[in-house]
């Protein structure tokens, strides 16, 4: 059984060294090119005298970056990806608390480094990953390694506005990668097509399975996503057989209406996560594929990414949601109520999870660690950390788990608790709606819609009105032109209610 996530590499690169492995706009990699770079970065950083520590990975996305992981991973220390899109406030806050000695950079990315406010040492890529490999040391590395030392710090969004890092080991993602491969069947033909940025958790799905069964991965150039048509024809043209994207990517495509020019060729595969998925956007993407499998996938980036799975095996109707059904093996659930007991059959509760894809914590952070890295309150008996997820769940007639909304955007409106994602799943249901999101004004108990459609918000309204009662009904309709996301693809509401918030003053 494997300890190391490169134990993958060391295996495929013997069996196919020549085949691609990770591929873009600028470059391709095959497997012994990526073994060989990989090396070459690892004995660099050890000769710096680097090991168990940080080390940033800002170059634009590329196979290269990938490498570079692989990298840092073999000089014993952890990557942390950052972005020449994010913020450079973000980008300073990120450095502050990794206290990094070395960052990783292409030629592009290193003069963008020089303006940051905390200075780090840059080594460029294509420099660095010409260094003579050193196998005895690495060996040394490998064999002195332990599945719980981290392999990668990956930032999400902090409700105080400060990033929060997610530290995440070898047998929390070597166990994520074995459930979801079998799960998804993936196998040495897949061909996947990256759709999130290097530096979310969600890009897991497609790199290390890559490694793992020699397939091929193909990063999509971002410039793409705003053609519809252009990236269906990408997919037909490498022949891609597998995605796993985010909801917002797919009704993208069925929206504006790709299929109607052209349709994927060769896709078998289709998984999607991180919202909900409007039954009727799904219903076309069904339709246009009724060969291939669709499975909703659910969990957070401090449970190693996907934790739940759902195999869509029937129909739903439109004011329907798409269940996230059962953890994965080596995974439990706990639904639990406010009084942190198991919540009853039927009734809706914090989806917790319990197992091995529990990361590490939050770096540097131990607070907020604390706060939702906690002892399973159901075990008394002896330590055990669960994640709250601030997710609200319940079980179906079925026995399926499904996601209700998050905890956050559970309201008390006119007296009655109502969950702002039932309000958007009626709203997506609408013919003619393409995307919905909600937020509250809590000072002026306010619920605010936003959509992207053909519909005029009279009309929206006046629907709303048939489905929806009355204290549900949004307070302030107002159409969009596109609906902002956040650079993983989500709908940005935090975006959203500060536009709302500046329009009302």
């Amino acid at each position: 059984m494997q300890n190391h996530v490169l134990d993958y590499l060391e295996e495929t690169v013997k069996r196919v060294p020549d085949k691609i492995a990770f591929a873009g706009e600028d470059c391709a990699l095959t497997f012994a090119d990526t073994y060989r770079d990989c090396r070459a970065i690892g004995t660099f950083f050890h000769e710096k005298g680097l090991y168990k520590e940080p080390i940033i990975v800002f170059m634009r996305k590329s196979p290269k970056t990938i490498a570079a992981f692989f990298g840092v991973i073999k000089a014993g220390c952890f990557y942390v990806p950052i972005d020449e899109e994010m913020p450079a406030t973000r980008i300073d806050l990120i450095l502050e608390n990794c206290k990094p000695r070395a960052m990783i950079c292409d030629e592009e990315t290193a003069k963008q480094a020089a303006a940051f406010s905390y200075q780090v040492p840059v080594y460029k890529y294509d420099t660095i990953s010409k260094t003579p490999a050193d196998a005895e040391a690495l060996q040394e590395i490998h064999d002195l390694s332990i599945d719980t030392d981290p392999i990668y710090i990956v930032f999400t969004s902090g409700s105080t506005g400060v990033p929060k890092g997610v530290a995440a080991c070898h047998r929390s993602v070597l166990d994520y990668i074995e459930q979801l491969s079998e799960t998804l069947e993936f196998n040495e033909q897949t061909v996947f097509v990256n759709q999130t940025p290097l530096y979310f958790d969600a890009c897991l799905k497609e790199v290390y399975p890559t490694i793992k069964f020699g397939a091929t991965t193909y990063i999509v150039p971002k410039s793409l996503f705003m053609f519809p048509i252009k990236l269906v024809e990408y997919l037909n043209e490498h022949k891609v057989n597998t995605v796993c994207w985010v909801v917002s990517a797919l009704t993208m495509i069925s929206a504006f209406g790709a299929f109607d020019k052209v349709q994927p060729l060769y896709l078998r595969t289709i998984a999607f996560g991180s919202e909900v998925f409007p039954i009727k956007q799904f219903a076309i993407w069904r339709k246009v594929l009724p060969e291939a499998k669709f499975t909703n996938l659910y969990g957070p980036t401090e449970g190693t990414g996907m934790c739940c799975y759902y195999h869509v095996n029937r129909d739903f109707a439109l004011g329907d949601v798409i269940p996230v059904g059962r953890p994965f093996k080596n995974t439990e659930i706990l639904l639990l109520d406010e009084k942190d007991e198991r919540a009853k059959n039927g009734e809706p509760g914090e989806i917790c999870i319990r197992g091995t894809s529990v990361t590490l914590g939050y770096y540097n952070n131990p607070e907020k660690t604390k706060e939702c890295f906690v002892q399973n309150p159901l075990n008394t008996a002896y330590p055990e950390i669960i994640y709250r997820t601030g997710d609200i769940g319940k079980y179906n007639s079925y026995g399926e788990l499904v996601f209700v909304s998050r905890k956050d955007y559970q309201i008390k409106h006119m007296g009655h608790r109502i969950e702002l994602g039932e309000i958007e799943a009626n709203v997506n249901a609408l013919e003619g709606i393409n995307s919905a999101a909600c937020i509250y004004d809590g000072e002026k108990s306010k619920i605010v819609l936003y959509y992207v459609g053909g519909l005029t918000a009279k009309e929206v309204t006046l629907q709303l009105k048939e489905k929806l009662p009355r204290y549900m009904l949004p307070n302030v309709t107002e159409a969009l032109e596109q609906m902002p996301l956040t650079p993983n693809g989500k709908i940005d509401r935090v975006n959203l209610k500060k536009n709302y918030q500046e329009k009302s003053k």
